[in-house]
């Protein structure tokens, strides 16, 4: 019996820049963390006493006979690129699926990590991570960007730099007591309402291509100007609120799909709660609102969302593991 652990991250700056289309041509880059809520995926071998000879239990239990059968469109392509054969699977998630957290990507990264530890395999973090692009992208058909798969993979608080040749992972170099009080000024939400990254990430691509490389450009731009303030401790740290404010403005633009108007409406109320910036996770359209606040500010917001979950997380660094690791020998 194999049980990985791989958290879920929350993005920064840069999101967009991460698209293949984007970065290919004019490079791209994200900061972004991962955080202490995960996806947990437990995998053996199915003993053959049953009618049928895969067993798979997510929001929906599927029994099966063979692959074709499968209705959940990435465990069925996981299964096919390694060459998994008779298990029994189970996935179960600290935060819900479709809400803008890189939860199908963090299942992606958990589920190859769990079947090569299944085969008797260790896979280290890049690897894990390309697979898992390639996975969702090209087998899955999926629409979106890299950085996901990255994070889930790698763990902590990183600059993604995106070009041609790949991607390269570089850590935040931040103190200790810097990290904590971002931490601590970070307050997130759950909006109640959930959506397919991929649908979202397709509907924006659509239309003005050059507008939207302006805004793009500008949310790279973004990216440095935010590393700097996480990094120059003369720098006051708020900036990076007012900073959020101004990439979430430009994310707005760069489709139709990336807020609504009860979105915008629950931004507007924590802004006038005393919130600095803030920005709603993900493709768009639902999800996890976060805000940067300060402390003398931060009861006021809490109960200007009291209709909304909060959700308290602390920053992780690790990336995916396996937690347990019970090797079986059975015959294929």
């Amino acid at each position: 019996m194999i049980i990985t652990q791989t958290p879920f991250r929350m993005s920064f700056f840069g999101g967009g820049t991460d698209m293949e289309n984007y970065f290919k041509e004019n490079n791209g880059a994200v900061i972004s963390t991962t955080f202490d809520k995960y996806c947990y995926v437990n995998v053996r071998h199915l003993p053959r006493f049953f009618n049928y000879k895969t067993e798979l239990s997510y929001s929906q239990i599927e029994r099966v006979s063979t692959e074709d059968e499968i209705r959940h469109p990435l465990i069925k392509n996981a299964m096919r690129m390694l060459d998994m054969q008779e298990i029994r699977l189970t996935y179960e998630a600290d935060l819900p699926a479709r809400s803008g957290l890189g939860t199908s990507s963090s299942f992606a990264v958990g589920i190859l990590n769990a079947f090569y530890a299944l085969k008797g395999k260790y896979v280290d973090k890049r690897k894990l991570a390309n697979e898992a692009i390639y996975l969702e992208r090209v087998l899955c058909e999926e629409a979106g960007g890299w950085q996901d798969q990255i994070a889930a993979s790698f763990g902590g608080f990183n600059r993604i730099d995106f070009n041609a040749e790949g991607f390269e992972v570089h850590p935040v170099i931040i103190s200790p007591e810097r990290k904590c009080r971002l931490n601590h000024s970070l307050l997130l939400f759950f909006t109640g309402f959930t959506r397919f990254s991929a649908q979202i990430q397709s509907a924006n691509q659509a239309g003005d291509t050059a507008g939207k490389k302006r805004y793009l450009d500008e949310m790279y731009q973004l990216v440095n100007e935010a590393e700097k303030v996480l990094t120059d401790k003369y720098t006051d740290l708020d900036e990076f609120g007012r900073l959020l404010d101004c990439s979430w403005k430009l994310k707005k633009q760069t489709g139709k799909k990336v807020s609504t108007d009860t979105i915008d409406e629950l931004y507007r109320k924590g802004m006038k709660a005393g919130a600095l910036g803030g920005k709603l996770l993900g493709a768009g359209g639902g999800g996890f609102l976060l805000f940067y606040v300060t402390p003398e500010r931060q009861e006021a917001v809490r109960n200007a969302m009291s209709d909304l979950l909060h959700i308290p997380f602390v920053f992780e660094n690790g990336g995916t593991r396996v937690l347990y690791y019970a090797p079986e020998a059975y015959p294929v």
